[in-house]
């Protein structure tokens, strides 16, 4: 008897935390959807950020992917991408304790005769991480996988910021 209680009441939590959500207006992200019908992307698919935006950009369905720029609607101009590592803080023998890393992505998007519709867009992703001497490997591995979180993200902005564009201008 206990036990059905509990599961009762687990039940009505799930369905009282299910109403709760929907009435503030979440909703998973679903597909984006892109005012364009074809693009070309100015990085390699050997780049693995081009190789994931394109993955992500062929997910949709809707866009084509040229492999020449004259073909497509619009181009994506990578004017920049960069990843530095920048010395956050020491400890008290001068050796380095934390990590900035930063990922700094710079990209314009125009039409073949040269009209822009989205001006130069500096994206700046920062993570920190801490140093440990003694943990090298690790740490090496962790600022691997940072990298590949801020990449991620930089895709999904990259992607929230084409499918805002206004082609009709």
């Amino acid at each position: 008897m206990r036990s059905r209680l509990i599961h009762q009441k687990t039940w009505l939590l799930a369905l009282l935390a299910m109403m709760t959500l929907s009435a503030c207006g979440f909703a998973l992200r679903g597909p984006v959807s892109f005012p364009f019908h074809s693009i070309y992307i100015g990085l390699s698919d050997a780049s693995p950020l081009g190789g994931e935006l394109k993955r992500q950009i062929r997910a949709n369905g809707q866009t084509q992917i040229t492999s020449e720029a004259k073909d497509a609607e619009v181009i994506l101009d990578v004017l920049g991408e960069t990843r530095e590592k920048q010395i956050l803080s020491l400890n008290s023998q001068g050796r380095v304790r934390e990590y900035n890393l930063l990922y700094r992505f710079n990209f314009r998007l125009r039409n073949a005769e040269g009209k822009e519709f989205l001006e130069p867009v500096l994206i700046q992703l920062r993570r920190t991480i801490t140093f440990n001497e003694s943990q090298v490997l690790a740490k090496e591995s962790e600022e691997a996988l940072l990298y590949r979180d801020m990449q991620s993200d930089l895709v999904q902005q990259i992607m929230r910021r084409l499918s805002v564009v206004k082609l009709d201008q």
